[in-house]
């Protein structure tokens, strides 16, 4: 079996798509870290009790480094009108994430103080319990500290055949 032959199989499972915040430590005591985002579709709820949830970040990369060192991090369960976001957040060699969450609006999280999408389906703020190398990647198991519902009444974006998608 060939790589594109595994990716083409997997891109026949559609995903919801959430974007994984975090706040890098900052660089002395008077200054804030700069934030982090990430879009994701590997993203999976692992267990009620303890409240428990898994991403999959490709090693190396800017937010599994961050992750590595920094134990809070916060989900977006993202709604079918954020996929400009998605996009934004998954480019490759894309600009600073300074300037990718320029004009997106969004919270701060009281225990991660990482950023909380405005207009999310759903947002988690997490605490890494277990980090498991998985291949090219790894996995990043968190329990949930907190769960909110800011935008409850709408539709999921998801993730299909390559492309942002709506349900229905």
């Amino acid at each position: 079996m060939s790589n594109d032959e595994f990716r083409a199989a997997l891109a026949r499972l559609a995903a919801g798509v959430v974007l994984i915040t975090a706040q890098e430590p900052p660089l002395d005591e008077h200054g804030r870290g700069e934030d982090v985002g990430m879009t994701a579709t590997a993203f999976v709820s692992v267990s009620l009790d303890p409240p428990l949830v898994m991403v999959s970040l490709r090693n190396d990369s800017r937010m599994d480094d961050l992750l590595a060192e920094q134990p809070l991090w916060a989900v977006s369960v993202l709604a079918e009108g954020q996929r400009q976001i998605a996009g934004r957040f998954a480019m490759k060699g894309r600009i600073s994430d300074r300037l990718l969450f320029e004009d997106v609006p969004y919270i701060r999280g009281d225990l991660t103080g990482a950023p909380l999408i405005g207009g999310a389906l759903a947002t988690l703020e997490c605490r890494t319990e277990q980090r498991v190398p998985a291949g090219d990647h790894t996995l990043v198991i968190g329990r949930v500290l907190t769960a909110s519902l800011p935008s409850a009444d709408g539709e999921p974006l998801a993730y299909f055949k390559g492309r942002y998608r709506r349900l229905g």
